[in-house]
């Protein structure tokens, strides 16, 4: 029996435009993420390295580069949040049919972009009962430590929880580990639609 539902952010609930960010980059002469840059945005990612050094990082390899150009770019990828999804999560929260958590791959430079320009962010955010950005807590899907850290902080059992994603590796990821999965598609899915899928409550 379900009794937690975990969503992701990104591409459930905020739509992306996950090619916006390498098109941006390749417009200001940055032609690809190389294996350096990778870690780089898995270390910003897990909140290891701070903003001031993630730019820093990408002006000493690309000095043509501008602060203000660079972050345009990097924020290229965030879109809107359609008014039916926030509906759609508040009726949820007030029912209390369900524990309601979120597990989030983000970092401080989209995050701030987020609380800047979707305007109900904190109305959403608010529906919560626990709401994870991974360069808040150290920790980034798909790794085990990450869901460890939602089991432990809320002793839960993996099965009574349905993760919702739109990474399928993050899905796979949390499905070893005994959670109900939905590896949403965004083009063709939407999580207002959640229980419609009733295969996933059975």
């Amino acid at each position: 029996m379900i009794k937690t539902l975990l969503f992701d952010f990104g591409d459930v609930f905020l739509n992306l435009d996950k090619q916006a960010t390498i098109r941006e980059l390749q417009k200001l002469g940055i032609k690809e993420f190389t294996a350096e840059m990778l870690l780089w945005n898995q270390a910003y990612e897990k909140g290891t390295i701070s903003t001031e050094t993630f730019i820093k990082n990408y002006q000493q390899v690309f000095p043509f580069v501008s602060k203000k150009s660079l972050l345009k770019a990097w924020n290229a990828i965030l879109l809107d949040f359609p008014p039916p999804r926030l509906d759609f999560i508040q009726k949820l929260a007030k029912k209390k049919s369900f524990q309601l958590l979120l597990l989030s791959n983000t970092n401080e430079i989209h995050i701030d972009w987020v609380k800047n320009n979707i305007e109900p962010f904190d109305a959403f955010k608010a529906c919560f009962d626990g709401f994870y950005l991974s360069h808040e807590i150290a920790l980034r899907k798909p790794e085990i430590d990450c869901y460890q850290f939602i089991l432990d902080q809320h002793h839960l059992k993996p099965e009574e929880i349905l993760f919702i994603d739109d990474t399928k590796e993050n899905t796979d990821a949390a499905k070893e580990l005994g959670f109900q999965v939905w590896n949403i598609q965004p083009k063709k899915e939407d999580i207002i639609q959640l229980f419609k899928q009733k295969e996933l409550f059975l």
